[in-house]
């Protein structure tokens, strides 16, 4: 049973993978994927050693066909003769025979329950009987209990790894493309795994998308709870992307379950050297580790809100924060250029030059009635409130403050917005407790959550983990009317003001900028991934708002791309084919037209809707 409020890490069975555990009381692992052809030796091993060096303490190889199989025997032999004992994990799609020959020479064997026996999907309506879809499951368990089988042989581990994009056409004409069909797919091959007493299985659900990755996982949680499973799970957000926000996309998904104790296996997936995952999977890890053994937080569950499939919470909109409103950005810095925050945070003092439309939230002590100015009372300044006129008004709170008091406060004011701070080891659950009592007690003015770190500005990469983290759980919860990052270094305005959006985008609330779901690569890949990422980014750097799938192969391709507006999917060796949403446009364009392609069929699309080009 997760505790909404005190941090403790889910209890799993523990699983042997080579000669590391997983689960259990084991430290949560970090592992990456080689971007190397399998059939290369050589470079797969140099690869690994790479991940291993950083940190990995287990590396996945793709195993497109029999002979990549066979070939781990090879790179599992050089990688021991040079000293090193990792786990390796075969990654199997398509063809449950390459599994089978897997478990001979990996540690552990990934299968995906959306192909492996179903075939690929192609987006079809069927109907299916009660006594056909029992037939199919019957499929399933004929073709997998052999393999377990071997794998229990072998003491080989599995990892039953489901992928939003890759769905069968069998669960999604019967769940939907829904977290529970997500959920369901995974379950049938637990079931089976749990009959046969096998018991050395790590699970994965994965999404491009933080919400529908946290949904899934969180009731997953809650189906293996109901049949007594206690399997361990590798979270990952999959093609998350490159750079900053790929790693801040990683960090909301992946901070949202690791805060609350789910976990026990971490892969963060860029489009970048596998060995540079590493860093940012351990970051993640031992800061939100830190919360372990926190002083108790006293929260009460509210029977308004649903962990599991949660809503946003219900507010009184105050000007243009709370209501329907997508969450505000408030900064106590400006910056020049860029993106811009919704409300400034000036202290005591109104600039002298103020830009046009800006709003400002000055001390309590200091305001005037002036336009697009606001007052921010701390929590022992509350009965100034009445004394003022002001149209919205901002009340910094914490939770263990007395809430009889605030509470009739707000109930008396419902033009004040709350701020909810902590200082807490745990403020997750800190916070999470205050905006759960004021639903309790029937409170719907707005809360904007305000988190303080210290940063210099080499520590960039670390704030921007640790921010998204702390808000990722609060932001899929649906208590977020506004964010507020405050950091005491040296880090720019811009910094922080880019990092709020970009975790407001990353939790799929605001939308401010063009968003690249893109893979980290595999040896699947047919083309040049990084170089036609950074062609992409450069082209369609000014359309704001759309959302580019830029997949190395047909994997997760469509599938991922559900509520992409374009898709560059390889098609085959340096070929490469365009989706508008989950449909084939154009197929097998050479991969040095294929950029080219795509920026012409966006820019068609753009004129035949408005008569306007994107530039």
């Amino acid at each position: 049973m997760i505790d909404l409020f005190n941090y403790h890490r889910r209890e799993t069975t523990p699983v042997q993978v080579g000669n590391i555990g997983m689960g259990g009381d084991n430290p949560i692992r970090l592992q990456s994927m080689t971007t190397t052809n399998t059939n290369d030796t050589e470079a797969c091993v140099a690869q690994a050693e790479r991940i291993i060096r950083a940190g990995g303490e287990l590396v996945r190889l793709t195993t497109q066909g029999s002979r990549e199989a066979e070939n781990l025997k090879n790179i599992n032999a050089a990688l021991r003769e040079k000293g090193y004992q990792t786990p390796l994990c075969a990654d199997v799609h398509f063809n449950p025979h390459v599994a089978d020959v897997a478990a001979l020479y990996a540690e552990k064997v990934r299968i995906n329950p959306g192909n492996y026996v179903d075939p690929a999907r192609k987006f079809i309506h069927q109907e299916y009987t009660d006594e056909e879809y029992a037939a199919e499951l019957k499929k399933i368990e004929e073709r997998f209990v052999p393999f377990l089988n071997i794998c229990k042989e072998h003491h080989t581990a599995i990892r039953i790894g489901v992928n939003h994009g890759s769905l069968s056409d069998r669960i999604r004409n019967r769940y939907g493309d829904t977290p529970k069909g997500i959920v369901e797919s995974c379950m049938e091959f637990l079931r089976i795994c749990k009959k046969e007493h096998f018991q050395d299985v790590v699970i994965s659900i994965k999404a491009s998308n933080t919400v529908v990755m946290v949904r899934s996982v969180r009731l997953l949680v809650e189906e293996m709870d109901k049949e007594d499973m206690h399997y361990p799970l590798h979270l990952g957000v999959t093609e998350a992307g490159e750079g900053e926000d790929g790693r801040i996309k990683s960090a909301v998904g992946i901070g949202a379950l690791l805060a609350d104790g789910i976990g026990d296996t971490v892969r963060v997936s860029l489009s970048e050297e596998p060995e540079a995952e590493i860093p940012v999977a351990r970051h993640l890890v031992e800061y939100i580790g830190k919360k372990e053994g926190h002083l108790l937080i006293p929260g009460e569950t509210c029977p308004d809100f649903n962990w599991i499939n949660p809503a946003r919470r219900t507010t009184t909109a105050i000007g243009n924060i709370g209501g329907e409103q997508a969450p505000v950005v408030i900064s106590t810095q400006d910056t020049e250029t860029g993106l811009h925050p919704d409300y400034l945070y000036v202290g005591q003092q109104l600039p002298d030059r103020r830009r046009e439309g800006q709003r400002y939230i000055v001390d309590f002590n200091q305001y005037h009635d002036e336009e697009n100015t606001f007052p921010i009372y701390p929590y022992n300044a509350m009965p100034f409130i009445s004394g003022s006129n002001a149209p919205m008004k901002f009340l910094v709170l914490q939770f263990g403050a007395p809430s009889e008091e605030y509470i009739a406060c707000l109930k008396h004011h419902p033009e004040v917005v709350v701020v909810c701070v902590s200082n807490h080891q745990n403020r997750l659950g800190d916070q999470r407790a205050l905006i759960l009592d004021l639903m309790n007690h029937g409170i719907h003015n707005p809360v904007v959550i305000a988190e303080m770190y210290r940063h210099s500005q080499e520590e960039k990469g670390d704030f921007q983990l640790e921010a998204a983290a702390d808000m990722g759980a609060l932001m899929i919860d649906g208590l977020t009317d506004g964010i507020w990052l405050m950091n005491d270094g040296n880090l720019p305005a811009q910094d922080l003001i880019e990092t709020e959006y970009a975790i407001l985008q990353a939790a799929r609330l605001r939308v401010s900028k063009t968003e690249y779901i893109s893979c980290p690569g595999c040896g699947r890949t047919l083309y040049d991934l990084r170089d036609t990422i950074a062609k992409i980014k450069e082209a369609t750097k000014d359309m704001k708002g759309l959302k580019i799938g830029i997949m190395g192969c047909i994997v997760n391709g469509p599938g991922e791309m559900a509520d992409a507006d374009y898709g560059y999917v390889g098609a085959g060796v340096n070929r490469v084919s365009l989706y508008r949403k989950q449909v084939c446009i154009e197929k097998n364009i050479p991969e040095e037209e294929a950029v080219d392609h795509l920026i012409a069929l966006i820019h068609k699309d753009k004129q035949s809707k408005n008569g306007k080009s994107w530039n």
